[in-house]
């Protein structure tokens, strides 16, 4: 009987084993609950001060403390390391808030998250200054972008559409109203399209003008004409439509001056005019020119584009410009754009050059970080802007059809704009104008 029990132990435990094992691989997320999280927590609160001292992110006491440390509490006066405010544990990871002392800034421990992550057997640390004085480590327990699924209270709101997760677990935003003009790079088969899919699907929810410019004759964007206010297929087309919206631009701030504010979020919400998106695919096919009759709408183009990113922020014009490469090559105008798109989103590319035209100027320590994105993982990128801060982020893979069928359930939210008429693109008639609403429009508030 005695032998009997010892096989059901150790076939019980060969078994909780190899499910262990098993949730590890195949449920990350639950394995991460029952036991990442309590081993990293309690390996956390055993080692944090001798890890603190041995990456060098810890100061000397004030006189004061040392003074009382030595004569009062009779102890032997130590190097003093963060304060520990807060940890709580999530899905994914481990959430420490810490108050730095003084000497400490989040450079220093942005700096030394790599040793911070081998030391707590974690797959990354980020850090985030929270406040003056206040950091966030965010420790990731596993590989969240092995397998891409955004948090459930990230939705579409107000000009913020969530487009992939970044590597802390938390979604990306891509916040027009914060990051106005963006640039997205990336070589074939990057990801590239299914971020603009992911990006196309949550604004379709939103009550703003999507126009497309696409000079591969509209393969890819043609299909989201329910929900396009205009749509350019070819340079000739898409030097009108940028005139045209650089018109729209011009009346807009008239309206602005007419009622004396800067922005157009200042005005009453029953003036204000409808945001609008210009998405533009392969932009290095508006600056190539096959002859010099092209020269003069080349010209027409990069100065319209030029002008739009430096200013119609302001009147809520927007631009997403993507391509496989945009640098100097490309010809006068191309570096004066590129400085004016502070979002930057750089999927796998080629060659380190292209890395750096997306982040050298923006997030320098980014570039090496493009560079290792490895092919197997379509849609990994690096987001980066103005700040100098950047991630690493996975798009969840939508497909087309799915992009397409948010399109045409959206199609009735197409603003009314006289002057964008003449480039609606066709319809077919096959294709209904709206589907049965699954989820309600978000309204644009300020």
């Amino acid at each position: 009987m005695s032998d009997l029990s010892m096989v059901l132990e150790a076939t019980g435990a060969l078994a909780g084993a190899g499910g262990l094992g098993y949730a590890k691989v195949r449920a990350p997320r639950l394995y991460w609950s029952l036991v990442g999280l309590p081993v990293t927590w309690g390996r956390f609160t055993i080692t944090y001060r001798s890890t603190m001292d041995v990456c060098g992110l810890t100061v000397q006491p004030s006189r004061l403390r040392a003074f009382l440390t030595r004569n009062v509490a009779r102890r032997e006066v130590l190097p003093v390391p963060p304060k520990v405010r807060r940890v709580r544990g999530t899905s994914t990871g481990l959430r420490v808030t810490l108050r730095l002392p003084a000497g400490l800034e989040p450079a220093d421990l942005m700096a030394a998250s790599e040793r911070l992550r081998h030391a707590w057997g974690v797959h990354s640390v980020t850090i985030v200054e929270t406040k003056p004085g206040y950091v966030e480590l965010r420790m990731t327990g596993y590989d969240v972008l092995r397998r891409v699924r955004l948090p459930r209270r990230a939705r579409a709101e107000g000009l913020a559409v969530p487009v992939a997760l970044r590597e802390d677990g938390t979604a990306f935003v891509r916040d027009y109203r914060k990051v106005p003009m963006a640039l997205t790079l990336g070589a074939n088969t990057s990801g590239k399209s299914v971020y603009q899919r992911n990006l196309i699907k949550g604004l379709a929810r939103l009550p703003v003008a999507l126009v497309g410019i696409d000079c591969k004759r509209g393969v890819e964007q043609s299909a989201y004409a329910p929900r396009l206010s205009a749509l350019a297929t070819t340079p000739d087309d898409s030097a009108s439509l940028l005139e045209v919206l650089v018109a729209e631009m011009e009346s807009r701030f008239d309206l602005l001056s007419l009622h004396g504010v800067s922005d157009m979020w200042d005005l009453p919400e029953k003036l204000r005019p409808v945001p609008v998106v210009v998405l533009v695919d392969e932009v290095a096919e508006l600056f190539l020119i096959s002859s010099r009759k092209d020269e003069e709408r080349r010209e027409r183009i990069v100065t319209a584009l030029i002008r739009l990113a430096q200013m119609a922020r302001a009147v809520g014009i927007y631009l997403e410009v993507c391509g496989q490469r945009f640098g100097s090559e490309l010809g006068k105008g191309a570096t004066m754009l590129r400085a004016q798109l502070t979002g930057r989103v750089v999927h796998r590319v080629n060659d380190k050059q292209t890395a750096e035209m997306g982040l050298a100027d923006v997030a320098p320590d980014a570039v090496m970080a493009a560079g290792l994105i490895p092919a197997e993982r379509p849609g990994t990128a690096v987001a980066a802007d103005s700040s100098g801060g950047w991630s690493k982020i996975r798009t969840p893979h939508t497909s087309r059809d799915e992009a397409v069928a948010v399109c045409r359930e959206f199609a009735h939210l197409v603003p009314d704009l006289p002057a964008l008429d003449p480039y609606r693109p066709h319809v077919p008639a096959d294709a209904p104008a709206s589907g049965p609403s699954l989820v309600k429009p978000v309204s644009v508030t300020e």
